[in-house]
């Protein structure tokens, strides 16, 4: 069953052009021109992936992100004119899973979203992907995050990452190699990507336990330190 797309642009040329790309690649499209439209469509087509302009009409693409991610984790694509690291930041703060800068190509756009989609997935392979430590629980396999007992949700790629590092205790990770190793070659962000990750991982897993941590290391990277 092929993937199914969710288009929002107010640019009905940018939203047909995507369409026609994006069938032609064998997936489902549905269209919303607005915020409102955007979170009604979600609600009732419940698409795989969503490409979401920020500049919108009623509701931007950052308040139409915020509502979405209080009941899905499905993937968006964030579409924005804007190129400033600022606003990068800010989507990928919000739960976006990647951006795409104005002007693009269309083959970009559907590499992102092959890429995105692939990252989501959850492994079929035999032999569950487990990681566990004092009041953590890390289950590639389910894509589940268990902290001091409790059942959280976070982004595909917030899981991925604490997993990477999990699983190599002690050892340093720069920006570049877990962008690398965690996003794939496919992945066209910066390593300020890493950053909003690990600062979203803390934030759920700080002062949990002081047998491990996330540790930064000043000039280098990131590790999951073990006591």
């Amino acid at each position: 069953m092929s993937a199914k797309v969710l288009i929002v642009d107010d640019d009905k040329n940018i939203c047909e052009l995507l369409r026609l790309y994006i069938e032609k690649d064998g997936y489902e499209t549905v269209i919303a021109n607005d915020g409102d439209e955007a979170i009604k469509t979600f609600g009732a087509e419940k698409p795989d992936i969503i490409l979401l302009d920020v500049m919108l009409p009623k509701l931007d693409g950052w308040q139409v992100c915020r509502e979405i991610r209080k009941s899905s984790q499905v993937p968006i694509i964030m579409l924005t004119a804007k190129g400033e690291t600022f606003d990068k930041v800010f989507g990928l703060e919000l739960g976006a899973d990647d951006y795409i800068t104005k002007p693009f190509d269309a083959k970009e756009v559907l590499a992102r979203i092959k890429a995105v989609l692939r990252r989501g997935a959850k492994p079929e392979e035999n032999g569950d992907k487990v990681v566990k430590y004092d009041k953590l629980v890390i289950n590639l396999t389910n894509y589940e995050l268990w902290v001091d007992g409790k059942q959280i949700d976070p982004p595909p790629k917030e899981l991925e990452l604490i997993y990477h590092l999990a699983s190599n205790p002690n050892r340093v990770f720069t920006r570049d190699q877990l962008l690398d190793e965690v996003w794939s070659f496919d992945y066209y962000g910066d390593s300020r990507t890493v950053d909003v990750h690990v600062k979203r991982l803390r934030e759920k897993l700080e002062g949990v336990s002081d047998k491990w941590s996330l540790k930064t290391v000043w000039g280098v990277g990131y590790k999951f330190e073990v006591r």
